[in-house]
This record gives structure tokens, sequence and C-alpha cells, in this order.
């Protein structure tokens, strides 16, 4: 029999998966914040930013949100070898395919079943983690990859020798793409088109009562000025007049097209033939499902009215949107949400094309890269509830006021105009709990200190698999798997007695997880009883004490390159170094 193989990068490291702790997270009430008064029903507040370690932040989230998460932008570090004058390439190459491997499990798992994942990226390791996507989320289910147009060939960059990179990339995941049902986006098209040169006099007469005559007519009638007199009058305001009373009047303007006779439905040829016989009469064909169409002398009649599309807040001449995004440019930025973030930012109208197109008004959308907190403010505006995980101090010195200006309405940049953004909602500010055990001086692995009981009985519960939901009724229930089985947390020594008390409470129809620190009853002893000591019964679930899983910089040789940033100012993949 012959050797099944697959298809698969392979790399140092590649099978070295951390068990993480899945910690439970803490409220930091005075950094939340909420609009002063709710402004409408639709405000959302449950929002949250999470200050922590990204991948630790997934594994905390998993219980409550696997599943549930719409739409996912992250921006991760790019890689570009920058701090790593002195550090062999393949090591470091191999860490980076780890960390993205990593975290890109945990986000599928977040994920809806209709949810999509856009990663940007540059070229640097654009192929490489195509590979690692493709096998995390199935190359079935890769939907395109998207060039973003980042800059232009100006400045020190036209001096480069050989092909100069204006360019990064959008690689877009559906969870399943046999459930993905995107928007259908629009962009603005350069110039208006000028195939539309005719217009319709009297369109609000019935169509077979429609007269005709020339766009430049109508506009210098509209005017009250000669037709050939129109360029010579307006000089450069010629072009832009005349677009207006093109969108203005754009029920009226049209051009005649031939059909593709093969293409269109047999009633749509029937009217061509009617067309064609009584090539003076205008005819109309009523459809249901879409606008009605008109046809004369065999030919089809087209509105501009129908090239008209909402985009960003106003109706423009739209074309569908490709995998080509050059209207997008990365420049005037550094006023963007009030905060400075030299070579990271990236466009708000950026963030809000993902957005738009993955998914609807109240949907969860996801950043573990938050960096100065673009997408949460993007889907702020926008009205999606969403979530962002940030390491490093930016959280508190760029996200947080940057976050309060748009929930109290004096962010107006960005998009805040295009969906006529004015403020409101909230958001709530977590940290990451520390690591639930610790060593004590023996080297014994005890309680951390900082975890008092109901945080224990939480972090329990998530280890143990239980949704955390106290009862204000009964002492012992701390969560519940089902409707019928509970767990209890407590760092008590229960004896047989105790236990007999609780078993009776429990009742026949229901059980209980127990978890304790020491017990001297029979563990068999109760039918509805299960119990377990801490922290032995956790002991082996994941790795303890680690509160950082980024590749920190920090630790490898500084630079001395002409005043660039030293390896100690790059910390990757915990959050601070991603660009949004």
């Amino acid at each position: 029999m012959t050797k099944k193989t697959k298809l698969e990068l392979t790399w140092p490291g590649k099978e070295d998966c951390p068990k993480l702790e899945p910690r439970i997270l803490i409220e930091n009430p005075d950094k939340s914040t909420h609009a002063a008064a709710r402004r409408s029903d639709a405000d959302i507040f449950d929002n949250m930013l999470i200050k922590g370690d990204n991948l630790l932040a997934l594994k905390a989230l998993e219980a409550d949100y696997a599943g549930k998460v719409k739409c996912i932008y992250i921006d991760p570090p790019f890689n570009t070898k920058q701090a790593f004058d002195h550090y062999e390439d393949g090591l470091e190459h191999s860490l980076w395919l780890s960390l993205m491997q990593q975290r890109l499990k945990y986000i599928r798992e977040l994920l809806s079943s209709d949810g999509s994942l856009f990663i940007h990226i540059d070229d640097n390791e654009l192929a490489y983690l195509t590979i690692v996507a493709d096998e995390v989320f199935g190359r079935q289910n890769r939907i395109n990859i998207v060039t973003f147009k980042q800059g232009a060939a100006t400045g020190h960059k036209s001096i480069n020798p050989g092909v100069v990179s204006t360019s990064n990339f959008l690689l877009i995941y559906a969870k399943d793409k046999s459930e993905w049902k995107p928007n259908r986006l629009f962009t603005a098209r350069g110039e208006r088109d000028k195939r539309y040169g005719q217009f319709i006099t009297n369109r609000d007469d019935h169509f077979s009562e429609w007269r005709f005559t020339t766009l430049a007519k109508a506009f210098a009638a509209h005017l009250g000025l000669p037709e050939k007199a129109l360029k010579k009058e307006l000089g450069e305001d010629f072009e832009t007049q005349i677009e207006g009373f093109v969108h203005t009047n754009a029920r009226s303007v049209i051009r005649v097209a031939k059909p593709d006779y093969k293409a269109v439905s047999a009633a749509a040829r029937d009217m061509i033939d009617q067309s064609l016989r009584n090539i003076e009469s205008i005819l109309c064909l009523n459809r249901d499902d879409h606008s009605d169409m008109y046809f004369i002398g065999g030919q089809r009649i087209l509105f501009y009215s129908d090239k008209l599309k909402l985009v960003d807040g106003e109706y423009v001449a739209g074309e569908p949107l490709t995998t080509i995004w050059d209207d997008l440019l990365s420049n005037n930025l550094h006023n963007e949400g009030g905060v400075d973030f030299p070579k990271g930012k990236k466009p708000e109208a950026l963030i809000k094309r993902c957005i738009d197109l993955g998914s609807d008004p109240g949907d969860l959308v996801l950043d573990s890269f938050a960096g100065s907190g673009t997408t949460g403010a993007v889907a702020h505006k926008m009205g999606r509830r969403w979530i962002m995980v940030e390491i490093g101090d930016h959280a508190d010195t760029h996200i947080v006021p940057r976050l309060q200006k748009v929930i109290d309405g004096s962010d107006q940049g960005g998009i805040s105009k295009a969906v006529d953004w004015k403020g409101g909602g909230g958001f709530r500010y977590f940290t990451l709990a520390p690591s639930l055990l610790t060593q004590d001086k023996y080297g014994n692995w005890v309680i951390a200190q900082d975890y008092n009981p109901a945080m224990l009985a939480e972090a329990m519960c998530k280890h143990m698999g239980f949704t955390y939901a106290p009862s204000a009724g009964d002492y012992w229930r701390h969560g519940a798997s089902t409707e019928t089985d509970f767990i209890y947390v407590t760092t008590q020594s229960l004896t047989h007695e105790a236990c007999a008390k609780i078993s009776q409470d429990v009742g026949p129809d229901r059980s209980l997880l127990i978890c304790c620190k020491a017990y001297s009853a029979e563990a068999e002893a109760f039918e509805n009883l299960t119990l377990v000591k801490i922290p032995t019964a956790i002991l082996q679930k994941c790795e303890w004490g680690r509160d950082d899983y980024s590749l920190n910089i920090a630790n490898l040789p500084l630079m001395e390159n002409d005043g660039a940033p030293t390896a100690d100012a790059l910390p990757l993949f915990g959050g601070e170094a991603g660009d949004e």
C-alpha cells in the first residue's frame, strides 16, 4: 500500500504548542468608560478592552466567545527583520511562524460559522503566512488576497533601485466558506462615466411619452447658457458642475446599449424582438425581483441612477469591490483618533471596509493586535460590538483616550462623518488575572495569594469546563455545565459529614463536582458528588506562571545602525507591535 503524504510547510518547533492557562479577566472600573447619558436604544456598552498577552487573552475568551465572533481583523508584526541584525534568521523566522500559527488556531475557534478573518501583512511573510493560514483554516476557506495600496513612489522611496514597494496585503479567510455571506460593497469610480450622454426631459411622465435630448443641452438649459459657451463660461468648474447635475438628475441621465441576447432571460429576449419591430416605441419589461427594463430600437435604456451606490455616506458612481484597494491611502493619518502612532496606523476607512464586508450592526468584531485602537474605534462608530487586546502601555496611553473621544462624540475624524457619528456607548477595561498557581519557597505549587474566593471559583470553572454562574440561593452552586450538573469550589478541607450535608442539599437528580483543598470523605461514598483536590486536579492541565507568549526582542542583541530603533523597543505578538 502506498503511504499517504500531505503537502505542508514545516519549520523547527512547529509541533511545540504551549498548554495555555485559561485565565480569568479582571475588570478595572476606573478605566471602563460609558457615555454620560444613553443616546439611543442601540447604544452598546459591553465592549471589551483587554490589556495583556494576546495569546493568553484569546485563550481566556475561548470559553465564553467560541463560535460567536463574526469578524476579526488583525495587523500582526510584519517580521521585517529590522531588529534581527545579530540574530539567526532561520530561528527568528520559525518563531514568527509558530507565533502566528498558535494565534490563528484560537482565532478560528472564536469565529462564528459564518465569520471571517482579515489579516493585514506585507510581502515579507505573505507567502509563508498564506500556507500557515491555509493549514489552519483549510485552503478551501481562503476567500481572497487583496492588494492594498499603502503609499506612493515618492520621497525617499522614489530613489530606490528596482521595483518600489507601495503595497500591503489582506488575507481573507472564512470559518466556513459555504456559510459566509459577505455584504455587497462598492467603491467610487475615479470620474464620471461619460458614456451616459443622453437626457430624458420628462422623466416623470409615462415611459411611452418620454422625450430625449443630449446631456449637454439639458445642462445648458439648466444653467440658462448656450450649449457652445458652457466650457468657456465654467472653465475649470465645468466637470464639477456637470457631475453635480448628473447626480442630482441621475434618474433622467441615460445611455442605450445593445443587450447580450444570449445572456438575458427569455422575457427580455421577447421584449428585444418586439422593440426591433417597433423601433420608435419605448417598451417596458416589469420585473418583481429587479428594477424594470426599458427598451427602444432593440437596445436597453440604462439609467445613471443605477450606477449610484452609497459609499462612505455618499451616493457616488460606484463599481463592485475588487481585490485591488487603491483608494484608501495611508497618508494624512496622524490626526485620526487624536493619537500618534508613527508607521503603525491604518486608515479608519480600511478597517471600515473590512467590517462592512464581513459583518452587520450588532455583530461582534475582534482585534487581538490592537495597537492604537483603530479597529475598536471604527467598530464602535459602526454600531458593532467589539473586543480588543493590547499588551503594551498603548492600551492606556493611546486606546483609552481615543475611545473616550469616540464615546463623547468629540472624535469627528476618520469615518465619523461617513457614518454620522455623534457619540454614545461605552466599553469595559480588563486585565488578565495572574497565574492561578505559584510555587512556594519549597517549590510546591499552591494557589496564588492574589486569588480571592470568587476569582478562584471562576478560574476553576474555566479549568473544569463549567460556565461560571454563582447562585444567590445555593452556596454550593458556582457554575454549571448542564441544567443538572454543577460545580462547587472551596479552599476548605471537607469532612465526611460536610460532604454528606452537601450531597443532601444537591439532591438525587443533580450532580456536583467539588473542587477543594482536601477531603477526608470516601470519594465514592456519594453518588451525586465527585471530589477533586486543588491544585492536584489541574496541575498537569497547562503551563503555570507564564504571562508573556510574545517574541520578546528585548532579550536579543541591540541594533546599532544610525539611530534605528533598538531591539528592546520592539516586543512582538503580545499586541504592542501590532500596527493596528
